[in-house]
C-alpha cells in the first residue's frame, strides 16, 4: 500500500440473546466507505450503506487516528475477546499497518479495570476513545447522507 494511502476498518460485535450483533465500517484507500450494522433487537434487519468519502472527510479520520497516538500502541497486554464480544481496529496509514483485537469495551471503566489484570490501561483507553470518536463521525456522516428511518 502506498505511503500516502489510508485504510481503516473497525468492528465491534457480540453474540448473545439476539444472535450475532455488530457494527462494522471500512474506509478503503480510494475513499470507498462501507457501513454495516447488524442488530436483531425487535427483529431489526441488517443496515448496509456504501458511498465515497471526500478528501476532507478522509482527512478528518486521519487526524483522529494521529491525535489518538494509537499507531504506537501494542495490544499484546490487552484483554482477549470473550463471551461479551470483541473489538477490532485495523489501520494502514503513513506507511504503517497496525491491527488490534481485544474484548468489547463498554465504558472507560473497563480500561481502568484492566489495570488489575494487565499492564496497559493507557493503550486500552486510547483505543476506547478513538473507537468512540470514529463511531461518532461515522454516525454523523450516516445521518447527513442517509435516512435510516423515514419520517
Amino acid at each position: 500500500m502506498n505511503r500516502n494511502q489510508f485504510y481503516l476498518r473497525y468492528y465491534g460485535g457480540s453474540r448473545g440473546k439476539f444472535g450475532h450483533e455488530f457494527i462494522e465500517f471500512v474506509i478503503k484507500p480510494n475513499g470507498h466507505f462501507m457501513y454495516i450494522n447488524n442488530s436483531h433487537y425487535k427483529n431489526d434487519t441488517v443496515i448496509k450503506r456504501k458511498g465515497y468519502l471526500s478528501a476532507t472527510a478522509i482527512q478528518a479520520f486521519k487526524d483522529m487516528v494521529k491525535d489518538s497516538n494509537i499507531l504506537t500502541e501494542d495490544d499484546s497486554k490487552w484483554p482477549e475477546p470473550d463471551y461479551k464480544g470483541k473489538q477490532e481496529l485495523e489501520i494502514c496509514m503513513d506507511g504503517q499497518h497496525v491491527s488490534f483485537t481485544c474484548c468489547k469495551l463498554f465504558s472507560v471503566s473497563d480500561c481502568e479495570n484492566s489495570r488489575l489484570l494487565l499492564k496497559d490501561p493507557d493503550g486500552l483507553r486510547a483505543l476506547y476513545y478513538l473507537a468512540q470518536d470514529l463511531k461518532c463521525l461515522v454516525f454523523a456522516i450516516m445521518s447527513v447522507h442517509f435516512k435510516i428511518k423515514p419520517i
